[in-house]
Formats: structure tokens, sequence, C-alpha cells
């Protein structure tokens, strides 16, 4: 991999239309995130020092997105929020709109091309992820970690599944195993990082299952069940993740 080039969006603006040129792993429901929708793109385009892209020649392999937010702001109190993943993306554009300092950098994304994957990269593009928000004057960056191995066991309790170690007391989840290596720490569960709801059409059009029967349902590349409720015309989604805190100092 020594032809990979990680840069800040920043440093290579010109790359900004190309962040989803690569094939990605992400399940096709996954994409319909209300909040992705509404502010990826404002990522973009106003926190593109915290936007990361690996280059090899002129392909995408990677991407990653970050933001910065005040963690120990009045009323958050440096606790990680059970929302996760939803939460911090609205605490960050919200300290950016009201002039909150921020004190702390979250991970929201980091993406490896499917034809790139298990080759370390994912580890590199975490590494560079701590070094930029640590070369930013930030102590410390936090991460609401969707587990890798998570969806071959939708039904088991995320409160376990976080905690769950190797004999050689690394974590069992491949991706958990990949932060607590480059120093992080597992820090709570976030049972409530997505939410992701539709139309049952809509998820029969992402899924290509049915969901005609209420209750759970168990959809490819989730991480819990999808509950359905044929009767009233909807399906909800909420997925756990896990806050993993990395020290920077």
């Amino acid at each position: 991999m020594s032809g990979i080039e990680i840069t800040t969006l920043a440093e290579r603006p010109e790359l900004a239309g190309r962040l989803w040129d690569m094939k990605d792993s992400w399940p096709e429901f996954a994409q319909h995130d209300a909040l992705a929708w509404l502010l990826y793109p404002r990522m973009v385009a106003e926190f593109p020092e915290y936007v990361l892209i690996a280059t090899e020649g002129d392909t995408v392999v990677a991407r990653g997105f970050s933001l910065p937010f005040a963690q120990h702001a009045p009323g958050r109190d440096g606790v990680l929020p059970a929302q996760g993943w939803d939460r911090i993306l609205m605490w960050a554009f919200s300290d950016q709109r009201r002039g909150v300092e921020p004190d702390t950098v979250s991970a929201i994304e980091i993406s490896v091309a499917v034809d790139r994957q298990g080759e370390g990269l994912s580890g590199r593009m975490l590494a560079f992820m701590r070094e930029n928000a640590r070369a930013r004057g930030f102590a410390e960056a936090v991460a609401p970690v969707r587990p890798s191995g998570k969806p071959a066991e939708p039904d088991a309790s995320i409160h376990e599944y976080a905690y769950r170690t190797r004999e050689d007391g690394l974590p069992h989840d491949p991706w958990l195993r990949v932060h607590v290596r480059a120093g992080g720490v597992v820090d709570s569960v976030a049972p409530l990082s997505m939410t992701i709801n539709g139309s049952l059409d809509q998820w029969r059009e992402w899924t290509g299952l049915p969901f005609d029967e209420p209750g759970p349902v168990h959809v490819p590349g989730a991480l819990a069940p999808v509950h359905c409720v044929p009767e009233q015309g909807y399906a909800v989604y909420v997925e756990p993740n896990v806050w993993v805190r990395h020290p920077l100092r």
C-alpha cells in the first residue's frame, strides 16, 4: 500500500466530487438515513479539513468523515450520547451555528472500497483521523463504532457484544479490535445511534424482502432486527453502535 496517499479534502478540494466513486459495503437501507441525506453535503462543504480521502493513483480507495463538537458543553458534561451517530451530527452543526468552541472530534464514517478490504486500509484511515484531530489541537477523539461482525448476530444483545473479548483480551469484533489496537477504549453502548424509517414498499425496495408480517425482520447488513408494523404501513430500524474513546495526548 506504499502508493496510497491519504489527505484531507481541504488539502485536495478537487476530489470533492469523487468521494463516492468507489463501491463500498454499506447496505442499501443505510443510504436512507435522513440526517445523512441532509448533512453529508454540508460536511463536504463546511468541514473539509475533517473529511479524509485515500487515493492510489487516480483511484479512490477509502474515505472518512469526522466532525468537531463540544463534548463538555453544559448539559452534555462529557457523557457520550445514547443517540450516538445521529446526535453527534446534530451537536456538531448546532455548535458550529451557535459559535460553540469544539473540544473533541468524532468519527462519522470510515469506508474502504470493497475490492480493497482486508488490506489494513481501515486502520490506516483511523490512524490518519486520529493524527488529524491531534494536529488540530484536540486531546480526544471518539467514535460511534458500527461493529463489523454484528450483522452475523442481529439478535445478540449489543450490551453483551460490545464487551465480548477474545482470549488475548482484545475485542471479539474485528472493527472494535482495530480501534482498541490503535489506542481506543470501549466506553459505552449507543443503543439508538441511527434510526431509519420507511414505508413497507420502501423497505421492500431496499432489501428485496416481503415485509408483510408484524414484528422483527432480519435484514442482511443490519446490526439488529428491523421492526415491521404492517397494520400501520411502516418499518423502523434502530441501529446500536459502540462508543470508543481515543485519547490523543
